[in-house]
């Protein structure tokens, strides 16, 4: 009680300093476009063998998405680079409107399949829109969140394990934080975040779109 009261007696000032920004838009109007590209996605999986990267199981398509995704594609691109810009500054804190590069790919996830822990080199950002989350939004025990690493690592964890950092982001520490798809979900985060995509354990398919935005070509 003692404690409590001297707090309210201080002037305390806290900054939250090095933090790691992850954006989440519901995109307008997703139906119609997500149900084209579920069907361009399905269909290019049918004609396409999958790609090895990060995927436990399921098919990853070819990063040459923008050239076969159809005109709902560049929808996907403006926001992304939107919501780039609006969290992009220059080191002065001025804003900024990158050049940025797209690097896109399809993600098709059936029972049991996931992606394993990754992150994407020479990129700046990196970035997923959900086109059908499985039923994964209405039921949280049919997995396939997207899973953000801490980036300290274990370490706030390791030596005090029942103790958290009061403030936003802050019950993570030393574990991991997670995002549930849902359909029409634009998420950006850091390329150099390490994430993954727990087993997905529903009966559909989840179908995402992931690409990076680099500088230059």
């Amino acid at each position: 009680m003692r404690t409590e009261c001297c707090a309210m007696l201080l002037a305390i000032h806290t900054r939250n300093l090095f933090p790691t920004p992850i954006a989440m838009v519901d995109t307008p109007e997703p139906e119609a476009r997500n149900a084209a590209l579920r069907g361009i996605i399905l269909e290019r999986r049918r004609a396409t063998p999958t790609v090895h990267a990060s995927n436990d199981g399921g098919w990853h398509s070819d990063r040459q998405l923008l050239s076969w995704g159809g005109p709902h594609m560049t929808e996907i691109v403006e926001m992304a680079q939107a919501v780039a810009n609006h969290h992009t500054r220059g080191r002065n804190g001025e804003p900024v409107q990158a050049d940025w590069t797209f690097i896109g790919w399809a993600n098709v996830n059936g029972p049991g399949e996931g992606n394993l822990c990754h992150y994407h080199p020479g990129n700046f950002w990196s970035g997923t829109y959900y086109v059908d989350d499985g039923g994964i939004n209405a039921d949280p025990s049919l997995g396939g969140t997207f899973e953000m690493l801490d980036p300290r690592g274990a370490a706030p964890a390791m030596f005090a394990p029942g103790l958290a950092y009061a403030g936003e982001g802050g019950l993570g520490a030393g574990a991991t934080e997670w995002i549930r798809p849902r359909p029409g979900l634009l998420v950006l985060f850091p390329s150099w975040l390490q994430h993954q995509v727990r087993a997905y354990r529903g009966t559909c398919e989840r179908i995402s779109i992931a690409f990076n935005l680099r500088l230059g070509a």
